[in-house]
């Protein structure tokens, strides 16, 4: 017998807040102190561009790509991108969600976060990979289930709504967000993430819709001055809790255990964006620190630089690193690498080599 479609119920709902309190706390005090970090940085692409793409692998990966951060930084910098393989697919859908996110951050500042621009993050995503037939921007227009590769919709762990339903659900949920019915953010973003899960308006990228809506959501309410909170790590973690409690709001309203884990969620980023943050701004001072004796006004530009792309072809690197005489570029890359702050990547190589800030990239990795 066929599964009947879940239909959940309209926003807002009513949540016990007492047994909230402490985690509603932890989870603020945790992106406060982040906050206060990046309101502090100089130029907030040191972090930016680089944690992005952490989370732009770590969110795709919940999905089933298998490319490493590594792997995506590479790429990057090669000259030559024409390869169909599998692992190029993965990167392409990987840039895809960061190029969504950067969006995102532009567009909230004109429009709030809502079904159009929704769409336009979908679209992003799927514009290219494994996605490009799956509609993207559009609302699905046809049933869909979640269940394991091969599965009937008889053995369907979830039946999503019709598709006739998804308009009146998303436009309850959009009005949600944008309300302030609710009396904390962070439980709002919390009931809006599930509910946006549960609806499930697109035939695939749903959750990585869904978790780019949460980072952006805390950077419109000005909770982070710049988005770099980000949940896919935990989520990856946690993977079993995270579809189970999904799971029992639908099946039991289990509202309260979905909440406190999604504000564990929050806090423990937060604190881990933190440290890694701190650690990334330490690396730049230290070296700020070493390149004085470079002696060159034009060290600094290129430091930032390689922050931002720590691997890199010199073609790639020198717009960012404002140098416009090539002999003094190449010879502040020499020093840089006599210095022990870059290494090549490719020694064999004469011509478009490639240049990797190791330090950087064992930060991220860890």
């Amino acid at each position: 017998m066929s599964k009947k479609p879940f239909i959940p119920q309209k926003l807002p709902i009513k949540i016990d807040y007492s047994s909230l309190i402490g985690h509603i706390t932890k989870a603020h005090r945790a992106i406060a102190s982040l906050n206060s970090l990046l309101n502090q940085l100089p130029n907030p692409e040191l972090l930016g561009r680089t944690m992005q793409t952490k989370e732009a692998v770590l969110s795709s990966k919940i999905e089933g790509t298998q490319a490493t951060l590594n792997e995506v930084l590479e790429y990057e910098a090669q000259d030559e991108k024409k390869d169909d393989s599998e692992r190029k697919k993965d990167i392409h859908e990987i840039i895809n969600y960061r190029e969504a996110l950067e969006l995102g951050v532009k567009t909230l500042k004109k429009t709030p976060l809502a079904e159009n621009l929704i769409k336009k993050l979908h679209s992003i995503l799927l514009r290219s990979g494994r996605g490009q037939n799956k509609a993207p921007g559009e609302f699905r227009k046809a049933q869909v289930y979640i269940g394991r590769p091969g599965a009937t919709i008889e053995d369907a762990s979830f039946v999503p709504p019709p598709a006739n339903e998804i308009i009146p659900l998303f436009s309850n949920l959009e009005k949600y967000l944008n309300s302030e019915d609710e009396k904390d953010p962070l439980v709002q973003i919390a009931i809006a993430h599930y509910q946006f899960e549960a609806i499930h308006p697109f035939l695939d990228g749903n959750g990585r819709v869904g978790r780019l809506i949460v980072s952006l959501f805390l950077y419109e309410q000005q909770l982070l001055s710049h988005p770099f909170l980000y949940l896919s790590e935990f989520f990856e973690e946690h993977r079993e809790d995270y579809y189970e409690l999904l799971r029992l709001v639908s099946e039991k309203e289990k509202w309260e255990d979905w909440i406190k884990f999604f504000l564990t969620a929050l806090a423990t980023q937060a604190e881990e964006a933190e440290k890694t943050g701190k650690a990334i701004l330490d690396l730049h001072a230290k070296y700020k620190e070493k390149i004085i004796e470079i002696n060159s006004v034009y060290a600094i530009n290129l430091l930032d630089a390689i922050f931002i792309h720590p691997i890199f072809r010199t073609a790639s690197i020198r717009k960012e690193a404002k140098v416009k005489n090539t002999q003094t570029f190449f010879n502040l890359i020499a020093k840089f690498l006599e210095a022990g702050i870059i290494k090549d990547t490719t020694p064999k190589k004469r011509r478009n080599k490639v240049y990797a800030f190791d330090e950087l990239i064992k930060l991220l990795n860890k």
